[in-house]
């Protein structure tokens, strides 16, 4: 075998993928048009500690550049019995891992008889995270929030991820996606940690409200459509949602306090 000859200027030095690919061993990837890359992506997500545990809430929007090309899709979805995961990022791939994490805690406790614990989770769902960073790099990246009920701790815990599948547990609140800062800033006012449930779903319903009038990419509760965030509790009794009936009211009551204090929603 003999050594391929480059160039001036065309050696790939020490990079061993750019010497595959300059010999023709791998096949270049073709450029994607701008077009075709307009995939749907979910945005924003929030998570909450009370005192019975964590509420996980998420918009129901998905934008594709700048179109909308999902009014109703689902961001909060149960891991398992005791814990949640919220998604933001390219929805395809979101979901895809969502499903996949969710047969593997399966199939964990049915091989070993017992539930994996909260820790062993959240590292799990961190090491799919940064399986995903190749696509990541092209665009296709996904962010999750997780959440659960600790029955060790008997206590509600929250992690954030980066793209690179890096764990880190927050202590009050954990926020996803494009409107993550208007979210933080609102939850971080009204937060207390002596809340209980009921506190912070308002608060949740509240901050993703206020994170529509600011970010674009986040659904605010359409009425005509009767479509509203997905919101779930997870304490003692496990993973919860909460009703659209009792969302939907939930955002009529802020509705009607922001119209008798002079339209501070404009």
């Amino acid at each position: 075998m003999t050594l391929p000859l480059f160039e001036a200027g065309g050696d790939p030095g020490p990079n061993f993928a750019e010497l595959l690919r300059s010999t023709g061993l791998v096949p270049p990837v073709p450029a994607i048009p701008a077009a075709d890359t307009a995939i749907a992506h979910a945005t924003t997500v929030v998570a909450i500690r009370c005192q019975q545990g964590v509420v996980m809430a998420g918009d129901r929007r998905a934008t594709a550049g700048h179109l909308i090309s999902h009014r109703t899709i689902e961001k909060v979805f149960p891991a398992d019995h005791y814990s949640g995961v919220a998604i933001a990022g390219a929805a395809g791939p979101a979901m895809e891992m969502v499903r996949l994490f969710q047969l593997q805690l399966e199939h964990y406790e049915k091989v070993e008889g017992k539930a994996l614990s909260l820790d062993g989770k959240a590292n799990q769902l961190g090491m799919m995270v940064r399986n995903n960073l190749p696509a990541a790099m092209q665009g296709f990246a996904v962010v999750p929030l997780f959440a659960g009920y600790d029955t060790s701790r008997e206590a509600g815990r929250l992690f954030q991820y980066d793209v690179t599948g890096g764990r880190y547990e927050e202590r009050e609140y954990a926020v996803g996606g494009s409107g993550s800062l208007h979210a933080g800033t609102v939850i971080k006012l009204g937060y207390r940690s002596d809340a209980d449930a009921d506190e912070m779903i308002d608060l949740a319903v509240s901050a993703l409200f206020r994170t529509a009038e600011e970010d674009s990419a986040t659904g605010g509760p359409d009425l005509v459509r009767g479509i509203y965030p997905v919101v779930a509790v997870i304490g003692a009794d496990g993973f919860q949602r909460v009703a659209d009936a009792d969302v939907e009211a939930r955002f009529r009551d802020l509705l009607a306090s922001l119209e008798n204090r002079g339209g501070e929603s404009q």
